[in-house]
């Protein structure tokens, strides 16, 4: 991932990022009960290896969670309904495009009660979109379950190439890579 010194401390987070529908913005505390839905949610946990326990949240999260470079949070009319990461991938794990690893990965959750109405894929292409203003020349990796196949089709959606496919955390992995020169779509 790029250095983020590249982006000084004050074009962080940026001005909320606004979309046909949704705003894609800093973490606030308005969102913790948000966050704690989200993390303790039986859907979601199907997907990122498990919901974890609601009063575990409640005492772990805090009072702003997520306040950190690469996150947005993701509104929809005043409430957050997911977020979205762009961090560096742990050189350890499998799947990199770089020798060296650390390249630029999107992560995206959001609320099960707004799976299919195309927010990851409108909220994921408009963080995309800035990443790729800032840092011009610098490509962004994603990896999912293969059994996930909403994942999966966001992923061809917002223009993520195949690289490899393989185990970790007990199950299929599905790995890709948006070059920096990939439209939005």
């Amino acid at each position: 991932m790029p250095d983020q010194d590249d982006v000084t401390a004050s074009a962080w987070p940026p001005a909320p990022i606004r979309t046909e529908r949704l705003v894609l913005r800093g973490s606030e505390a308005r969102d913790r009960a948000a966050f704690i839905e989200l993390f303790a949610s039986p859907e979601v946990g199907t997907h990122v290896g498990g919901a974890r326990p609601r009063d575990e949240l409640e005492r772990a999260m805090p009072r702003v969670p997520g306040r950190r470079f690469g996150f947005f949070a993701v509104e929809l009319g005043g409430a957050m309904i997911g977020m979205i990461t762009l961090d560096p991938r742990d050189p350890g794990r499998p799947g990199h495009v770089r020798p060296e690893g650390g390249e630029t990965e999107l992560g995206y959750m959001f609320l099960p009660q707004t799976w299919g109405y195309g927010y990851a894929s409108e909220a994921c292409t408009a963080a995309l979109d800035w990443f790729t203003g800032v840092f011009p020349r610098e490509p962004v990796v994603l990896c999912t379950r293969t059994a996930n196949g909403a994942s999966m089709r966001v992923a061809a959606k917002l223009g993520f190439t195949e690289v490899a496919r393989f185990e970790e955390y007990g199950a299929g992995q599905w790995f890709g890579v948006r070059s920096p020169v990939t439209p939005s779509t």
